[in-house]
């Protein structure tokens, strides 16, 4: 009875080292993501690192927790038979399972609506100009593609990427920014979650330089599965040759 009370002592210290080393490891990487988002001034670094991360540490630090609960919710052992182990250890990974899957929910679905917010406003914000130190013009999508190429409006007219272009009017510095076109989830019009995704895209209709084109788009709710069809124009392609024979 001595040795069994000694090894359950073992058995506990040790859970509970785990579990405070896990809950540790978690609150570290929680911090050294604050840190990393206060010391980025820039707002497009921000944009990107929140877009990309935030989520994946959120989740990585709730899955520490839930595992370090579970060795702390077994670290008070004091008599176990074969059978109660085994229940033990049934009841501690279903609890884990339904917990990590209520945060995974949680991140996915009601999450997403609170970091749209962030990230538009992160978008917006008035760039600073380096070189005069005053607040930049966003440009209109008219006005942007006196400072956008070829390959650039092309992204934009179809959708695949959004470009942001920032102008000094006092100095003529410009910075363009670059974000994908249908990254983020829409709102689902059925169930209201932040889950409506673009699936594919099909251009119906090629455009030319007398007619506009027509994409169409396929939505798909990762959560309720609605599914949706919407079409949009493509901008006409410019008749270069009729530029240049244009007289001046």
């Amino acid at each position: 009875m001595l040795e069994t009370l000694e090894s359950f002592d073992t058995w506990n210290m040790w859970a509970q080292y785990i579990a405070y080393g896990l809950a540790g490891i978690s609150v570290i990487i929680l911090i050294a993501h604050i840190l990393k988002l206060v010391a980025t001034s820039d707002s497009k670094t921000k944009y990107d690192y929140i877009n990309r991360s935030e989520i994946r540490i959120l989740l990585t630090c709730s899955i520490l927790l839930i595992i370090g609960g579970g060795f702390y919710a077994n670290s008070y052992i004091v008599e176990l038979s074969i059978l109660w182990m085994f229940v033990r250890l049934f009841v501690t990974i279903s609890m884990g399972l339904i917990i990590g899957v209520i945060v995974q929910n949680l991140l996915k679905f009601y999450y997403p609506f609170y970091i749209e917010k962030r990230l538009k406003n992160l978008r917006y914000k008035p760039r600073i100009s380096p070189k005069t130190g005053k607040p930049m013009k966003l440009l209109s999508e008219e006005e942007e593609d006196v400072y956008l190429d070829e390959g650039m409006q092309a992204e934009e007219d179809i959708f695949s990427i959004d470009y942001d272009v920032w102008v000094d009017e006092e100095s003529g510095y410009t910075k363009i920014e670059k974000y994908s076109g249908h990254l983020h989830a829409l709102q689902c019009p059925e169930c209201n979650y932040q889950t409506f995704r673009v699936l594919k895209e099909e251009i119906v209709k090629s455009p030319s330089t007398s007619e506009e084109g027509e994409l169409l788009k396929h939505f798909e709710c990762g959560y309720c599965g609605h599914k949706a069809k919407k079409t949009f124009n493509i901008a006409m392609l410019k008749d270069f040759q009729s530029e240049e024979s244009t007289p001046a």
